[in-house]
């Protein structure tokens, strides 16, 4: 206690000022009760009292010092408040008790699980740490292509790139932190690797662990919530192709001519990380996607005691489709075709599909066609034969390509959560949740087919 009163502190004469405000508040208290409370110790002020003030104006004098020594005790206690934070975030300090509030009622947001891969779960996760950090990512780690691919190969490590673009979506952290770990060197030796690849290659060398790398990143970066591989075993995706050509890696998948009938992973009987299993046990929502279905998606349900943990999980389950079909994997697929195809890669587990339905402007349709890529369609009457709930919404970031809206996309989500009735009574909602409207939660109705 005492190191607080060394000089250079910055807090002591705040302090003080406090202690005066105190001792105001006091003989404020002491005229409202006619000297009762401090006694012969505030007899000089009474003498002065009696001089200045008129008979019977003694209370409304009492209340002027009260409220003065009030005004005096908070604001050298907020005074003395930002000059500790000013130290721990310099230049942030009058954003300080936001980001308290954000961080305390966030911990009573209900706890999601998100699995997927690629740019579309971070998309997701920048949307959903804004409304709760009970969080978690299980990302897949079948990726072969890129930075990610020659580390692999290189290091032996597992594919750090759709972990990292999860770890920056999900860490409060200044803009040039997210742009130094985005960066990607443009020539020499290094050219095409990400600055945060590298970053947890190097972590994985020093912690002796890729999860352990990932962890201390985390840390570094003030996640919110927590990003888990899939597995620890360097899997290998494959798939069946309907002519029965079996391709091997994740970039040869995606860029196979034929269509996929298929997919499995090498080794087979690969296990999960025991966090992602609790994860899923615990969990209020459990959300697919949006990504890749075949190279994003589902590599996490081939891991061995991720699907049953989904089967038993009591949470609700939530397919989030693409807005655009992907060539060389789901060309010509509707939001059933989706949806058959986790069921025959996990079995049936899922409560509801979101899909969108708002129109995709003509000119990115036209450029998507080019490349055989055309907006999902939403069959209504096929995916509720699947027993599956079909959800609808405006979904879309309109930009230059075709996206989900993080906070749309979140949004949608959101309302489901709440509305769903079997919330245990640990989940508080904050203030910002009155935004969704129970009686207005999305639902087949929206559907404008």
């Amino acid at each position: 206690m005492s190191k607080w009163l060394y000089p250079g502190m910055r807090v002591k004469r705040w302090l003080f000022i406090a202690l005066a405000g105190l001792t105001l508040t006091a003989l404020g208290i002491d005229l409202l009760i006619g000297g009762r409370l401090l006694g012969d110790i505030a007899r000089s002020v009474h003498s002065l009292e009696e001089k200045v003030i008129q008979d019977g104006y003694d209370w409304m004098a009492g209340i002027m010092v009260i409220a003065a020594g009030g005004v005096v005790i908070v604001a050298s206690l907020l005074k003395a408040f930002q000059s500790v934070a000013a130290v721990f975030l310099p230049g942030n300090e009058s954003g300080v008790a936001d980001i308290i509030y954000a961080r305390r009622s966030l911990k009573r947001g209900p706890k999601i699980v998100v699995i997927g891969g690629g740019t579309g779960l971070s998309v997701l996760l920048r949307g959903l740490k804004k409304y709760t950090s009970n969080l978690t990512a299980i990302v897949t780690v079948a990726d072969d292509g890129g930075s990610s691919g020659r580390l692999r190969g290189d290091l032996g490590i597992l594919p750090p790139g759709d972990i990292r673009n999860c770890l920056v979506a999900l860490a409060d952290k200044e803009p040039l932190m997210e742009e130094l770990l985005q960066y990607r060197f443009p020539t020499g030796e290094l050219a095409g690797h990400c600055m945060g690849n590298l970053l947890l290659a190097a972590l994985t060398g020093i912690t002796g662990g890729f999860d352990q790398a990932v962890r201390g990143l985390s840390k570094v970066l003030a996640v919110r919530g927590q990003v888990l591989p899939a597995t620890l075993a360097n899997v290998t995706l494959c798939a069946e192709l309907t002519d029965g050509t079996v391709v091997q890696g994740e970039s040869n998948v995606t860029g196979s001519p034929g269509q996929i009938k298929r997919v499995f992973i090498k080794p087979s009987r690969c296990l999960p990380l025991p966090e992602a299993l609790e994860a899923i046990r615990e969990a209020d929502a459990i959300v697919l996607g949006p990504g890749s279905l075949y190279t994003s998606i589902i590599p996490n349900l081939l891991v061995k005691g991720i699907p049953e943990a989904l089967a038993r999980a009591s949470a609700i389950k939530i397919y989030v489709c693409n807005v655009m079909t992907q060539p060389g994997e789901t060309e010509g697929y509707t939001g059933s075709d989706h949806l058959r195809a986790i069921i025959d890669h996990a079995g049936k587990f899922l409560d509801y599909a979101l899909m969108n339905t708002s129109q995709v402007p003509l000119r990115l349709r036209a450029r998507y066609r080019q490349e055989g890529a055309s907006p999902v369609l939403v069959d209504l009457v096929e995916i509720e034969k699947l027993g599956i709930t079909l959800v609808c919404a405006d979904l879309i970031h309109k930009s230059a390509v075709v996206r989900h809206h993080p906070e749309e996309l979140s949004r949608a989500i959101m309302r489901l959560v709440i509305s769903h009735n079997e919330l245990p009574e640990r989940v508080r909602f904050p203030r910002e949740y009155k935004k969704f409207d129970r009686e207005k939660s999305p639902s087949a109705q929206n559907y404008p087919g």
